[in-house]
């Protein structure tokens, strides 16, 4: 720092106060790499280990259950063997549900 008159004249590095080496930069750079490498390595893994029951989680793995006949019972539901007809729930009643006309 040296005075020019009236001026005060500082150097880049004094006025900034700390050294110009760009260590952030690479922190950043090396973490953002590191997360990339983790988050593909837990992403592959996770899919080279995956089980049936997660298999069908995925559209592909649905379709696939959807369109295999190994099993032979393709229902959405659960039948029993001792019911032969379903049974109503009650009477209908005798008069209409009452209406209102606008």
């Amino acid at each position: 720092m040296h005075n020019d008159g009236n001026e005060v004249h500082v150097s880049e590095t004094e006025a900034s106060g700390g050294s110009k080496e760009g260590v952030v930069r690479w922190v950043l750079v090396v973490s953002l790499l590191a997360a990339i490498v983790l988050l593909s390595a837990i992403w592959m893994f996770g899919a080279a280990t995956q089980g049936d029951v997660e298999k069908e989680a995925t559209m592909s793995g649905s379709i696939e259950s959807a369109t295999d006949d190994d099993e032979g019972n393709q229902t959405d539901s659960i039948i029993g063997e001792e019911v032969t007809e379903m049974e109503s729930p009650g009477e209908e009643p005798e008069t209409p549900l009452d209406t209102i006309d606008n």
